[in-house]
C-alpha cells in the first residue's frame, strides 16, 4: 500500500496508521472497558450478548476472535464451551484480557499477538471469526476480510459487530454531537487522553455504512453477506458465510 490512508480525520502513510493505532490502544488498554461503560452507557453490553447470540457458539468448536483485546466477546463465547483463540495486534490489551480471564478463572482461551491483515494461522483452521469494534481500525480492512476468509472452514461465519453512522433523524445529529464533544471530554476525565478518544469517535464517522460495509465482505468471498443495524445503524452485526 502507498497511498495515504485515514487516521481519524488525518491522512497518514499505512505504517504511520498502524503505529498510530497502536499508541491509541496502549495508551487506553487499562481504562478501556470502564471508558466504554461510560461511553455507551452501559449499552456495548446488551450489544455484545446480541452479537454472541447471532454466532451461536457450540461446545468444542474454534473460534478467532480478532481484536479481542480485554476478552469481552471472548469470555461470552468460551462460557458456551467454544474454544477461543483472543487475537490482537495490541499486547497491553491482550495482558488486560489475560488477567480478567485469570480473575474469572475462565478456561478455553489461547492469546496470540496477531495482525488482521495477515494471520499466522493456517488456512482453514477456524469455525467462526469474531471482530467486535475493532474492523475500523484496520490499516487495510480487505486484506483483513481477506484473511478472516482464509482461515476459517468451509461452512465457516464470519461475524462483525461495528459502529457506523445512524439514519435516524433526529438521533443520529444527537449522537453526532455528544459524540464530538462530550466523548473526548469523558476520555480526559477518567482515562487522561483526550486525543485517543477524539480519535475512536472520527473513525467512526469515517467507518462505511451498513449496506457499503455489507459489499466489502462479500468482495472479500462470503456468501449470504448481510447488516443487522441497531439503533438506526449506530451499531450492526455484520455477517457472511465461507461456502
Amino acid at each position: 500500500m502507498s497511498d495515504k490512508v485515514n487516521f481519524g480525520e488525518e491522512l497518514v502513510d499505512p505504517a504511520e496508521k498502524t503505529r498510530r493505532v497502536g499508541a491509541v490502544f496502549s495508551s487506553v488498554a487499562q481504562r478501556y472497558d470502564v471508558m466504554n461503560d461510560l461511553m455507551s452507557g452501559g449499552l456495548h453490553r446488551l450489544w455484545k450478548d446480541k452479537f454472541v447470540a447471532r454466532v451461536k457458539p457450540r461446545p468444542g468448536e474454534a473460534i478467532l476472535d480478532m481484536a479481542g483485546g480485554t476478552g469481552d466477546v471472548a469470555f461470552r463465547l468460551a462460557r458456551r464451551g467454544a474454544l477461543v483463540t483472543v487475537a490482537d495486534i495490541n499486547a497491553d490489551m491482550l495482558g488486560v484480557g489475560e488477567e480478567r480471564a485469570t480473575k474469572r478463572e475462565l478456561t478455553g482461551l489461547t492469546w496470540r499477538v496477531e495482525n488482521a491483515e495477515k494471520l499466522s494461522f493456517e488456512s482453514g483452521r477456524f469455525d467462526a471469526y469474531t471482530i467486535a469494534f475493532g474492523i475500523r481500525n484496520v490499516t487495510d480492512i480487505p486484506a483483513a476480510l481477506k484473511e478472516a476468509h482464509r482461515v476459517l472452514k468451509r461452512g465457516g461465519r464470519f461475524y462483525c459487530l461495528e459502529f457506523s453512522t445512524s439514519d435516524w433523524p433526529g438521533f443520529a445529529e444527537l449522537y453526532e454531537a455528544y459524540a464530538s464533544r462530550v466523548i473526548p471530554r469523558i476520555g480526559k476525565a477518567v482515562a487522561d487522553d483526550e486525543a485517543s478518544y477524539r480519535y475512536l469517535v472520527e473513525s467512526i464517522r469515517r467507518f462505511p455504512k451498513p449496506a457499503a460495509f455489507t459489499a466489502m465482505i462479500a468482495e472479500a468471498g462470503f456468501a449470504r453477506a448481510n447488516a443487522e443495524p441497531i439503533l438506526g445503524g449506530l451499531v450492526a452485526i455484520h455477517s457472511g458465510w465461507k461456502i
